[in-house]
This record gives C-alpha cells, sequence and structure tokens, in this order.
C-alpha cells in the first residue's frame, strides 16, 4: 500500500500483508486530508474502497459534502438499489443508517419470496440474510436488548419489557453497533475500508470487542482507521500506526512517519501515541489521573510539559528510559518526577543523571508543607504567614519525634533492601560461593548500626530545627491533618482543603501562585522551564 506524498522525503509503503491501519496525530495536523488522499490513491489505482462514518449516518451529510465525496459509501448502494423496479421503500429516507436498514430489509423480503417462490423439500431453511447475521451479532453486544425484523421493519424490546419501538428510539452507541455491523457486508470484495472516527459514541469498555467482531465479518477487507482516540489505535494489536504530524497545504504533503510496532516497551502504547500528538516536552509522573495529588499538582507547576500519570515509581523510570531511547524517531525530550521515599543520596544523584526529577522531599504530600509554600496559602487567605508557618513547623517536628525510632526502622529496611539487591547480583560458581557471600553479606550489613545512625541523624535534625532536612525523611501522609495547616490558614481541617486551596491558588495569577510554584521547582534542584506568569488554567489530562 503506498502512502501519501512525504515532506522532504519519499512516500513509505505499507506491506500487502498488513489488515489493520491506524492514523493518528494531534488536532490540526491533517490526519482527514491524509485519509482522504489515501482514499483517492486507492481508486486511482482501480482499487475497491468503502467508507464508513457514524456521524453521517446517524446526523446526515456533514454541511459542503458533495455527492462525488459519498461515492463508496452505503448511501451510494441504496442510491443505486432504490433505482431497482424490485427495491420497496419502506422507510422514509432519513440518513444513512436508514438507507442500511432499508438495504437490509429488502433483500430480507427478496429472500423470503425466492424461498417461497423455489423448489424445496419439507424441513428446508430458510437461507441466512445479512440481517440475520447483523442481529444476531447487535444481540452479543448488548445482551439485554432483543432485535427482530417484523412487518418490513426493525423492532427492539429490553429485557424485562414490553415496549416494541423501532430504530429512531436507540441510543447513538447502540445505532452505531448496528450501522458498522451492517454497512461493512455492503463492502465489496476485497476493499480498503475506511473508517471515520471508530471509537465515536461507544463506550471504553466495548470498543474494542465492537471492532474486533466488525473486522471477523469482513477477513477479506483491509481496514483504515482515523482516530482521535490513542487507546482504540493501541486496541487494533496488529495495525500499522501512521503518525501525521503536520501537513503542507501548498505543496499537498505531509511529514509522518510509521510508529514502530512495540516501540513503546514498558510505556503504554495508548499512552505514548498520545504524546506523539503533543509538540511540548513529557514529563511522566507517579499516581492516576484522577485521585492523585501528582497529576493535580505538576501540570499547573510545570505548565511548559505535557503531563502523563503512570501509576508507579518503577514505570515512570522505565518509561523515561524508553521514551528518550526512541528520540531518533519523535525528537520529545522526556523526564520523569518520583518521590523520595527513603532513597539515599546516591540513588537521587543516579536517577537525578537518568533524566528523573526527586525532590528534596520524602513524597508529593511535604511540597505542600514547604514554607514558602505554607507562607503563600496563609497569605491568601489573610492570615499571617510567619505564624501559620511557625505553628506548622512545631507540630511537624513534635509528629517526627514521636515517630522517629519507627522512621529510622522503615529507612534501615530500604537500605539493607537496597545494599542487598546491589551486592547479590554477583556470579557465583557454586552454592556454596552463593552462600558463603550471603552469610558475609549479612555481617558486614550490620542493620542495628544503621538504625542507630539514623536515629542519632534524625535526633540531630530535632535538636537543630531542622525543618527542611525532616520533609526530606519523613513519610507520614497523616502530617497534612495532623499539623491542621489547613484549619490555620482559615479552611476547614482535613487533608483535601488544603491541597485544594493549593491547586486553586496555582491557577490564578496571583503573587502567591508564582510563590508556590518557584519553591516547588526549587525543591527539584534542576534546571527547569522558566515559569510564565500566567499558569495554564487547567492541568492537562
Amino acid at each position: 500500500m503506498k502512502l501519501p506524498d512525504r515532506t522532504k522525503s519519499q512516500p513509505l509503503e505499507l506491506p500487502d500483508d498488513i489488515r489493520q491501519v491506524a492514523v493518528i496525530g494531534a488536532n490540526g495536523a491533517g490526519k482527514t486530508r491524509f485519509t482522504r488522499a489515501l482514499i483517492e490513491e486507492h481508486r486511482e489505482a482501480g482499487r475497491p474502497v468503502f467508507r464508513l462514518s457514524v456521524l453521517r449516518a446517524i446526523y446526515g451529510d456533514p454541511a459542503g459534502e458533495t455527492e462525488t465525496s459519498q461515492a463508496d459509501t452505503v448511501g451510494a448502494i441504496f442510491a443505486e438499489a432504490e433505482n431497482r423496479p424490485a427495491f420497496m421503500h419502506l422507510r422514509s429516507r432519513r440518513g444513512e443508517l436508514d438507507e442500511l436498514i432499508a438495504l437490509l430489509l429488502n433483500e430480507e423480503i427478496a429472500s423470503l419470496m425466492d424461498f417461497k417462490t423455489s423448489r424445496h423439500t419439507s424441513g428446508d431453511q430458510l437461507p441466512e440474510t445479512k440481517i440475520d447475521r447483523v442481529l444476531e451479532l447487535w444481540r452479543t453486544v448488548f445482551p439485554e436488548n432483543n432485535a427482530s425484523a417484523n412487518g418490513g421493519s426493525l423492532e427492539f424490546t429490553r429485557t424485562g419489557s414490553h415496549d416494541r419501538y423501532q430504530h429512531l428510539r436507540l441510543s447513538d452507541g447502540e445505532k452505531a453497533v448496528l450501522y458498522y455491523l451492517g454497512g461493512v457486508l455492503y463492502a465489496p470484495e476485497k476493499a480498503m475500508v475506511f473508517v471515520d472516527t471508530p471509537e465515536l459514541f461507544l463506550h471504553t469498555s466495548s470498543v474494542t470487542r465492537v471492532w474486533d467482531i466488525i473486522e471477523a465479518l469482513r477477513p477479506d477487507c483491509r481496514f483504515v482507521y482515523t482516530t482521535h482516540d490513542p487507546d482504540f489505535a493501541s486496541s487494533r494489536s496488529n495495525a500499522a500506526v501512521i503518525w501525521v504530524k503536520s501537513f503542507d497545504a501548498e505543496a499537498r504533503t505531509w511529514d509522518y512517519d510509521l510508529l514502530p510496532q512495540n516501540s513503546s516497551g514498558a510505556l503504554p502504547e495508548g499512552v505514548y501515541m498520545a504524546i506523539l500528538g503533543s509538540r511540548r516536552p513529557v514529563l511522566f509522573i507517579e499516581g492516576d489521573a484522577i485521585h492523585s495529588i501528582d497529576s493535580r499538582l505538576y501540570p499547573l507547576v510545570f505548565p511548559e510539559y505535557m503531563v502523563r500519570p503512570l501509576g508507579s515509581c518503577n514505570k515512570v523510570i522505565e518509561a523515561v528510559r524508553t521514551f528518550n531511547d526512541l528520540t531518533s524517531f519523535h525528537h520529545l525530550d522526556s523526564r520523569g518526577i518520583v518521590d523520595r521515599d527513603r532513597r539515599d543520596d546516591r540513588e537521587v544523584a543516579y536517577l537525578r543523571r537518568k533524566n528523573i526529577y526527586v525532590p528534596d522531599v520524602a513524597e508529593v504530600e511535604n511540597l505542600l508543607l514547604l514554607e514558602g509554600v505554607v507562607k503563600a496559602v496563609a497569605s491568601y487567605h489573610g492570615k499571617s504567614p510567619e505564624r501559620v508557618f511557625n505553628s506548622v513547623r512545631r507540630s511537624i517536628l513534635g509528629q517526627f519525634n514521636k515517630d522517629l525510632r519507627r522512621q529510622a526502622l522503615l529507612h534501615t529496611r530500604h537500605r539493607v533492601k537496597m545494599t542487598m539487591s546491589y551486592r547479590i547480583d554477583g556470579r557465583f560458581n557454586s552454592i556454596s560461593d552463593l552462600e558463603r557471600h550471603i552469610t558475609q553479606l549479612t555481617m558486614e550489613l550490620s542493620p542495628r548500626k544503621i538504625y542507630e545512625d539514623f536515629c542519632r541523624q534524625f535526633k540531630r535534625y530535632l535538636q537543630i530545627g531542622d525543618y527542611p532536612a525532616i520533609l526530606r525523611v519523613y513519610n507520614q501522609k497523616s502530617m497534612l491533618p495532623g499539623c491542621n495547616v489547613a484549619g490555620l490558614c482559615g479552611l476547614p481541617q482535613g487533608r483535601n482543603p488544603y491541597v485544594d486551596a493549593v491547586i486553586a491558588i496555582l491557577r490564578t495569577k496571583s503573587p502567591q501562585a508564582k510563590e508556590i510554584r518557584s519553591t516547588i521547582a526549587e525543591a527539584f534542584h534542576q534546571e527547569l522551564p522558566d515559569v510564565p506568569d500566567e499558569p495554564a488554567a487547567e492541568p492537562e489530562d
């Protein structure tokens, strides 16, 4: 398959055995024009093409759509069929879905008439028609619904209800599945089936299964999807993914590439393709996109980055490594943020060399307790910054004093675990050598000495009142509500009101927003992009 003209290089070609193609890219990159060019290329070569657009099927032709562009669609087949003498106009024409249903029902009636007039013996079965296959598969997608052809129309019912209704009362998702199942059956043999926005109206939990069923209906066809949804593109597991970067209207060429199969490695492919649609450097973070503080905070602190949450710290580290290994392909800068947790200076230095930002606090909640952040929130809400921060500081030191030995034990366990993992990864000629190594290693580790060293270090922090050092080593999510920072700032008590207040301030153009942003950025000791005076209004999902 030859692809359209390519900017500054030769057009690419796809192998003939590729059955699925996904065209994806940023808004305005030229995906739709690219697909139209691909259609014209195949038409001029005399190859059969067929177009499916659920938006046109349900809501009619888009404004400005010409009759010429309607070739190779269900509508074109309907227009040809309605001129035949035997064609029965069962319903008024509203759109392509109505035309499809008319085609299916006319074939059903013709099949019944042919069966009645032909010679057959007792017990002969009615031949299976397109509408039989469509309704059977439609019911597998919507098992709570039933559908049947009755009296020259389609009738639908729901489990537990005697109400019968026609397709006009179906949801858009139910109509979409009906249209795709029926429409694909009218594609010419060995056609290239072009599908515009295949995920439209379909629930995310069912879209993969629906298209697996549709593709199985026509194993002779190839499918080309133009999609805005990277998750859908990644669901076509054997697809060739074309990343359209930009369109040169004057030269009618596109800057595009083929996404290497399995190129994303440990990075979820859907996330990878979403990033390719961005023109900003990428910042991978921990947590999820909905519940974590990370995903709410970091897009507002680092608005120059496209922020993508990946879950665990290990996924962040691996994603940065994998993505940066492919810079020759995508030319985008990638970095990550992980919590410091109980990592020592050597571990932190190693991660920073790998483009992983590690803050000088134990976890993301501790960033919100930095002096500059607390004072900014207090000031924004009309409270005394010094008085609020001093109270918060005393409370945090008190909590740490009570929790000192438990924290020392947790740090000791982490140090022993990391040392074991470093030292155990040697080569041994026999099990006896391994046993001697482990025995010697246990003696060298001396967990009690490590623990006592941590206890002395932590007590020293308390003696000199080293608040930043305590935030660097203290992993305790109860600190935020425990220090009553929300109440001291005039907010409802608890963790969430204070977090919400920080996020709300960062969305403003206030001096306090600038102070919070710069305080948090400084905690990373990295050369981050300059922070604009006007932050992004909303964090990116």
